[in-house]
């Protein structure tokens, strides 16, 4: 198996991208060989050593595009390390943070196969004017002040203690 490494992330509005693409940078950085691409365009985990998965939290659910990934490439994924993150928080606020790191662990139940390496829970990024539908139509999110609370030194710092937890 190759010791390159896959970052595959779904995003809605682009901030998980963001995220995945400091820490292919990072991981880069640090000697390896890590391709980044959306989940949606990842054929075959064929070459691939490890894999670092990224995904936003949207109301209470982990994004579809991650869940199918898994469902997707479940034999792939049972045999080589994978590291999972989250986008959840849009504040600053360790009960928000334990609450996203709940919802993540609720929806990763659903793959009882699946034995991430390790998951973090990032803060997000939120923006009410790029909201789509049906979220565009919930009066309390559009009037939520913008925010954005990606601790990119925290996540350069989480991406840098990568290569040691994805050596097979």
């Amino acid at each position: 198996m190759s010791a390159s490494i896959l970052v595959a992330y779904a995003t809605k509005y682009g901030s998980t991208q963001e995220v995945a693409e400091a820490v292919a940078t990072t991981l880069r950085e640090g000697g390896q060989t890590v391709d980044c691409q959306p989940v949606k365009k990842v054929r075959s985990l064929d070459g691939y050593g490890a894999v670092v998965l990224g995904a936003p939290l949207y109301m209470f659910r982990w994004h579809g595009d991650a869940k199918g990934f898994l469902s997707r490439h479940r034999q792939a994924l049972l045999e080589r390390p994978v590291a999972v993150f989250a986008l959840g928080p849009f504040h600053d606020d360790a009960k928000e943070q334990q609450d996203a790191r709940a919802q993540l662990d609720k929806e990763l139940l659903k793959f009882p196969w699946f034995a991430p390496v390790t998951i973090e829970i990032l803060g997000g990024k939120f923006d009410p004017t790029t909201l789509s539908f049906p979220y565009n139509l919930i009066p309390a999110l559009k009037q939520m002040p913008p925010s954005d609370v990606r601790d990119w030194a925290a996540i350069r710092a989480w991406a840098s203690d990568l290569a040691a937890k994805l050596a097979p």
